[in-house]
């Protein structure tokens, strides 16, 4: 999703921004002084955005990505690892940082109802949510209340606990970064000027963090030109940055890079445009040309690439779940229309839709929903009970500690019509089939933030929107719990070991027994 986090700021004020950043870019941080202690074998995670399995495979069976066949020709490549819920960035760098779901992180999707302050959270999105949310509000969520504020402390992250073995990390381009150290980041003068931003933000991070414009370690980094380029949010940059650490000798135990360009052509484009996947083979080329060999690049360091979700191809007649014509009896929430009866929270392919109304009653609203066969399930939760149902099908409802296991060791009481999550229950045991780990995950993002609230899930090929989305009819779009988004590729170089299980969940408790 490169609609998102900095690119807010390039998406809304790109000219003015621009035209200043020329003449008003921060210096590069000096990380001269700090000490890295140098470890035997490091460990970099490349965390690819939208990269999906059977275009990779296709790509390397074409030899297209000569830096894919590379790793996993040396490696180990697992094609079905689970992601988190809603599959959105945020929410999944969440769970891939923390090692759990929404439930517990806190952080329910791009976009989100926040009832204590009464408006929408977006972390960046389309022009016309950003307007319609506020830019100022927006490009704060974004920058300094989703690590600061929005991530629960109740958590930890991979960097936090490192920092508490006294082990050094490194995030470049992370969305999700909180750490131990104290760090600055650098505003633009006009954007400060503007009051969009304070000229001076402090942030806890990993030891070393490099955040675009935001926080440039790379003098090889020309700021005045990736002004135009996303803010540095971007594949080019974050391979600078990286090459930067190596070439001072500053690679940590542990470095997480972003590379966030596949996602928006894929967006466009279709999962089935290859050029995604040779564009960042090319980035991880040049990752591994950064040693002396590619041979030596995987005996010094070891490499995991993976996904964080895929996309489905949403159809250009009839592919857009319009909520607003949907459920029009109601009116609706807006930023300069706090009296509507309903808010909407639109993340792609699923939505939370808000009941602002007390009066309003759920089932009413739900059997409207039900109405229309393009969307894949509707579930809320009510007395710690999760229901869930879909058009033409009854109920399930489910809970958390039952007499049912899963394949993940998750138990769970579960009663009603099993088919409309496509599970198998034989024996005592669930097994999960279009939608993986469906219950743990959609439990995640029923109880991820406060609200009386409901999320609708889209069929594949079917996208939601309401009046200010930006769509992607055409091209490609995620957001939802069928496998189509959920199961991305895995790639490991460099070790012979792997995560406990194929979950983004499980990556955080597998790098921290690595580093022991």
């Amino acid at each position: 999703m490169l609609r998102k986090f900095f690119i807010v700021i390039g998406a809304v004020l790109i000219v003015l921004v621009c035209f200043v950043m020329a003449l008003s870019i921060s210096k590069p941080k000096d990380i001269s002084d700090i000490k890295i202690t140098q470890q035997e074998k490091r460990i970099v995670l490349i965390t690819i955005d939208s990269l999906m399995s059977e275009p990779l495979q296709k790509a390397m069976a074409e030899g297209k990505a000569p830096a894919f066949s590379f790793l996993v020709e040396n490696g180990q490549l697992y094609t079905d690892m689970v992601s988190s819920y809603p599959t959105m960035s945020v929410t999944l760098d969440s769970s891939l940082l923390t090692g759990v779901f929404a439930d517990e992180h806190k952080i329910p999707g791009l976009i989100w109802f926040n009832q204590d302050a009464n408006r929408i959270v977006s972390y960046g999105s389309g022009p016309g949510e950003i307007w319609n949310d506020g830019v100022r509000n927006v490009v704060q969520d974004s920058v300094i209340r989703l690590n600061n504020k929005h991530l629960s402390s109740s958590v930890t992250t991979i960097h936090e606990e490192l920092a508490n073995r006294n082990i050094q990390s490194a995030s470049i381009n992370g969305l999700i970064y909180r750490g131990k150290v104290e760090q600055n980041l650098n505003v633009p003068f006009l954007i400060s000027t503007m009051k969009i931003l304070p000229k001076n933000i402090e942030v806890k991070g990993p030891t070393i963090l490099s955040l675009g414009a935001l926080s440039q370690l790379s003098p090889n980094n020309n700021l005045q030109k990736f002004a135009w380029d996303k803010m540095g949010v971007s594949n080019e940059f974050s391979v600078r940055e990286f090459k930067y650490l190596l070439e001072q000798n500053q690679l940590p135990s542990f470095t997480l890079a972003y590379l966030p360009d596949a996602d928006a052509r894929i967006h466009s484009k279709g999962s089935d445009d290859l050029q995604a996947i040779e564009k960042a083979d090319e980035s991880l080329q040049d990752l591994l040309n950064s040693f002396s060999s590619w041979e030596e690049a995987i005996k010094s360091v070891t490499w995991i690439v993976l996904g964080d979700s895929g996309q489905s191809a949403v159809k250009k007649d009839k592919s857009l779940i319009d909520l607003n014509k949907v459920l029009s009896k109601y009116s609706f929430w807006e930023r300069n229309n706090q009296d509507g009866q309903i808010a909407f929270a639109v993340n792609e392919r699923m939505a939370y839709i808000y009941l602002k109304d007390d009066k309003l009653n759920i089932q009413e609203v739900v059997e409207i929903l039900k109405k229309d066969d393009r969307i894949a399930f509707i579930s809320w939760s009510e007395n710690e009970q999760n229901y869930v149902t879909a058009p033409n099908n009854e109920e399930l409802v489910f809970s958390k500690q039952g007499n049912l296991k899963d394949e993940y060791n998750q138990t769970w009481d579960i009663e009603g019509d099993e088919s409309i999550l496509d599970l198998t229950v034989q024996n005592g045991e669930i097994q999960f089939n279009n939608y993986p780990d469906a219950l743990a995950r959609l439990n995640g993002a029923l109880h991820s933030h406060k609200g009386r609230y409901i999320i609708v899930d889209a069929v594949p090929n079917y996208e939601f929107i309401e009046k200010h989305s930006y769509d992607h009819a055409g091209g490609g779009a995620h957001g939802s719990l069928h496998k189509v988004d959920s199961l991305v590729p895995l790639i490991i170089t460099g070790t012979d070991s792997k995560p406990s299980s194929l979950r983004l969940v499980d990556i955080k408790d597998w790098v921290l027994q690595m580093l022991e």
